[in-house]
């Protein structure tokens, strides 16, 4: 059996419970029915205080670099954000403005985002997208968007939602086809 695919998490979230961390697990999950993974979750809110006071990558903990380094090294990233007034907040851009320039250079990234109403979804293909297109990386086209109506005490309580999280999964398939050999015959 091969190594399994490094999937690095992001819950954008800062709050406990969340329904961004509930999103990402969910998305977490499901990928892990399709692909022999490995994941690391990263909370933005464990990491958020050390992460704002920092001005330059060098002034971060050896925690909060850590964190960074997984990003940096993901087969596959995972990234999920709540929207606030119309985008994602300023603790999540922070992170990635201290990820390496060249660090995600065509590394797959699953964007999802969660929201109070579908008015928010364009949030994915309106910021998102073109954020990880400046880092170069190369988002999967199917992306998934939760309103706080989907999640119902912090699980997915949509079929409408976990058919959107069963389609993208599906999709990052074909991106690692050994991987996906492997679990089908596992």
């Amino acid at each position: 059996m091969s190594t399994p695919l490094n999937v690095v998490a992001l819950s954008g979230g800062t709050s406990r419970p969340s329904r961004t961390l509930a999103l990402t697990q969910a998305i977490l999950e499901e990928l892990g029915q399709h692909l022999h993974i490995k994941p690391h979750l990263i909370e933005l809110g464990d990491i958020a205080r050390p992460l704002g006071a920092a001005l330059w990558r060098s002034e971060l903990p050896d925690t909060v670099e850590q964190q960074l380094r997984q990003v940096e090294r993901a087969d596959l990233l995972v990234v999920a954000t709540p929207v606030y007034r119309g985008s994602f907040p300023g603790h999540f851009k922070h992170l990635f403005d201290l990820i390496g320039q060249d660090a995600l250079i065509d590394t797959p990234v699953l964007l999802a985002a969660t929201g109070g109403s579908e008015r928010h979804a364009l949030v994915l293909d309106h910021q998102l997208r073109p954020l990880f297109s400046f880092l170069q990386a190369l988002t999967l086209p199917i992306g998934v968007y939760a309103s706080q109506a989907e999640l119902a005490e912090y699980k997915v309580a949509s079929d409408a939602l976990g058919a959107r999280i069963r389609l993208a999964a599906e999709r990052a398939v074909p991106l690692f086809a050994s991987h996906h050999a492997l679990r089908r015959s596992a």
